[in-house]
């Protein structure tokens, strides 16, 4: 299949640069329609969670989102693309199943209820709120960009997969995270309002070439879960996960906005999650997890394994984070343009 190079509608991201041979052919593919894509022995000799596999891996998932200028529509279900894309998604699941422990459902849900101590050194959160500075929040808010202005998109997916409580109780938070049925509320919205007040530029994956492979395995992993319906359990416990730990982690990022100063639009993010994702965590543990695996028992392994590659995953992004910001360095490949912090804002008594 060669592309309508050209024909895809303006506004959207740029392709971002190559990192190696496999997002090199990928991109340039999309480019120009035709060439050599990667083949499974070429993913195979190459790390699964490195920064080139994790790239070409993006930049074909985001096909199904907003696309890339340039890009035909049509690429989306293109055979070759979606035959390279198979293996560089058997090389990242076959990973997260050799690295994910196995657990039962209710012991890795009963893990995701126990806080992280806030002297453990593993919790970017904790970190934020006890010291983190204003260059250091905008650094977290352009990466973590490249999900929150998508932000429910990924989980949508799941919806026609689902019956019964586990798929009313879905929707149900979905209609939240849309805003409710106004569009000024939707949280992808909301957080694009964030990064206006920290000065940041606002357009769907400005910053995907600063983001780490780290980042991009997080990004990633949301949308495998979503695009097959054979991982659906799994999609569900990386929801699950996401609900549950979000309510006390928001928390800490809104009095880390406070303290340094980050203005309304930046505290309102999270502000708004520390209650509505205390209201979603009911809902997802009560009536979707129990739901889905009322329905369908067979699934508890995979919503097991759905938590455990978003702990997994989201552990090793907190490291390579923490480690800069310890040592006072970007943890950018090129650090942010400065800007000054407002006022901070003044604690009630």
């Amino acid at each position: 299949m060669r592309a309508s190079v050209g024909a895809a509608r303006p506004g959207r991201p740029q392709l971002p640069r190559a990192r190696g041979h496999l997002s090199g052919t990928v991109i340039s593919w999309l480019r120009t329609g035709e060439g050599p894509l990667p083949t499974r022995e070429e993913v195979q000799r190459d790390g699964p969670y490195g920064a080139d596999l994790q790239l070409a891996l993006y930049v074909l998932y985001e096909l199904h989102y907003q696309g890339f200028e340039g890009v035909d529509d049509d690429c989306e279900w293109a055979p070759a693309l979606l035959s390279a894309r198979r293996y560089l998604e058997e090389a990242f699941l076959g990973a997260l199943r050799t690295d994910v422990p196995a657990l039962g459902a209710q012991e890795a849900m009963a893990g995701l209820l126990t806080e992280p101590a806030a002297d453990d050194g593993s919790s970017v959160s904790h970190y934020l709120k006890r010291e983190g500075r204003l260059w250091q929040l905008r650094e977290y808010a352009a990466l973590r960009s490249l999900y929150h202005l998508k932000e429910a998109d990924p989980h949508a997916w799941v919806l026609p997969r689902l019956r019964g409580r586990a798929k009313a109780g879905m929707a149900a938070i979905e209609f939240d995270e849309f805003g409710a049925g106004r569009a000024e509320d939707i949280h992808a919205q909301l957080f694009a309002d964030l990064m206006a007040g920290l000065a940041l530029e606002t357009a769907y994956g400005h910053y995907l070439d600063l983001a780490p492979a780290e980042t991009l395995a997080v990004v990633n992993l949301m949308s495998l879960l979503g695009l097959h319906r054979s991982l659906r359990g799994a999609l569900i416990g990386h929801f699950a996960t996401v609900e549950v730990t979000s309510s006390p982690g928001s928390r800490r990022l809104a009095e880390a906005m406070r303290r340094t100063g980050a203005g309304p639009a930046a505290e309102r993010f999270y502000d708004e999650h520390v209650e509505a994702d205390a209201v979603h965590e009911q809902v997802v543990r009560t009536e979707v997890v129990e739901g889905l695996l009322k329905d369908e028992p067979d699934l508890e392994p995979d919503v097991a394994f759905g938590i455990g590659a978003t702990t997994l995953l989201e552990g090793r992004l907190a490291e390579i984070l923490l480690a800069s910001w310890r040592e006072g360095r970007s943890a950018l490949p090129a650090p942010l343009p400065h800007v000054r912090a407002r006022e901070p804002a003044r604690s009630e008594t």
